[in-house]
């Protein structure tokens, strides 16, 4: 996997610290006593950065960097130059002392898999009793650690509980709390923040500034302060995608069910597939912001303008349980369709005339 864009206002940084993210710096701290962990757990929303600081780590380690540094004797930063020869290498996966493992294709079905399977992590518990091919550190990083299943999981519990030496484990997770809790009580725990949206702003005007003021202040606010995912949903055009959405229900309980089957049909196309992915969990997306909204969990800070008005009376009219039963069904709705293939028409449809039947009611 390619790494993330480097630099001082990178995904990871945070609006309550300066110079170095609090990962980076529990990171170091516990280099400079020399008492690394056997296992990290990085943790928090997507799109913040979590696998940059995970390579960050990774690096520092296989440089044998540790002894270098400030004046106070500890390395001053876990950055790393792209031009550098370690960082090249690792960017291009030719580092034999580091493994990354992620979801991979079924070779039977050409798609790609739901889960991390247990062959994987195997194949990591002999990575990990090899030989270092360069006398240092073995490193391996799990991205997507909540998504292996429970024989992977097994099998990564027993690693963790007979770590070989000079070997580092760090996983990435977006939902800390589906691991095992034996799991989490292994491994030292950096949970990792969105940013405030002034800064998170800032780093998307870095990115992209091509985009107009508004469209980056709506993808922010769509993203939940997620800058890798604002950048996400700007590449499929998920901000014009959400406006359209809200244009769809914005009359609810009444729809336009010929602008609804023209939509189905748009994405029932052959290359609308990656377009229906994005509409359905922009759909779920919307309905988890109407009802942490509506249940005052937080205050709903525009993407699109009307959309607050729009959360307020549908939340007004109809009980929050009834939208939250929705929010469920949508999903499940969804994952069934992709296990019997069926037409992404239809389910589109199925989903409108969900939302028409819960605002009636």
């Amino acid at each position: 996997m390619a790494d993330q864009p480097e630099g001082p206002a990178g995904p990871i940084a945070t609006a309550s610290l300066t110079g170095h993210s609090a990962g980076e710096q529990a990171f170091l701290d516990t280099a400079a006593v020399q008492r690394m962990p056997h296992a990290w757990l990085v943790s928090g929303p997507r799109g913040i950065g979590k696998m940059t600081l995970a390579y960050r780590m990774a690096r520092h380690q296989l440089s044998g960097n540790d002894s270098r540094g400030d004046m106070f004797g500890g390395p001053a930063s876990l950055y790393m130059a792209p031009d550098e020869g370690l960082f090249r290498r690792i960017l291009a996966g030719g580092h034999g002392d580091l493994q990354v493992i992620e979801r991979t294709m079924n070779p039977k079905t050409k798609k790609m898999r739901g889960d991390i399977v247990v062959d994987q992590i195997r194949a990591l518990g002999r990575f990990f009793s090899m030989t270092s091919s360069e006398g240092g550190w073995r490193i391996a990083i799990i991205d997507g650690a909540e998504e292996m299943n429970p024989n992977a999981a097994n099998a990564l519990l027993k690693l963790l509980e007979e770590p070989p030496e000079n070997c580092l484990l760090i996983l990435v997770s977006h939902s800390a709390g589906r691991l095992l809790p034996t799991i989490r009580s292994r491994c030292r725990h950096l949970v990792l923040r969105t940013l405030v949206e002034a800064d998170a702003i800032t780093v998307l005007e870095e990115q992209l500034p091509e985009l107009a003021a508004e469209e980056r202040l709506g993808l922010i606010r769509l993203a939940e302060g997620s800058p890798g995912r604002a950048m996400a949903m700007a590449a499929e055009g998920g901000l014009q995608a959400y406006s359209e959405l809200l244009g769809l229900v914005r009359d609810l309980p009444q729809l336009d069910y010929g602008a609804v089957h023209a939509l189905g049909d748009r994405l029932n196309r052959a290359n609308g597939e990656a377009a229906y992915g994005v509409w359905i969990d922009l759909l779920r997306l919307w309905l988890s912001r109407l009802t942490r909204g509506g249940a005052g969990l937080e205050q709903m800070s525009e993407a699109v303008e009307g959309e607050v008005a729009l959360a307020t009376r549908l939340t007004g009219s109809v009980g929050l349980d009834r939208w939250v039963e929705l929010w469920e069904k949508i999903g499940g709705l969804a994952m069934r369709a992709e296990r019997v293939n069926l037409e992404r028409k239809q389910v589109v449809l199925n989903a409108f005339m969900a939302l028409e039947s819960t605002a009636r009611n």
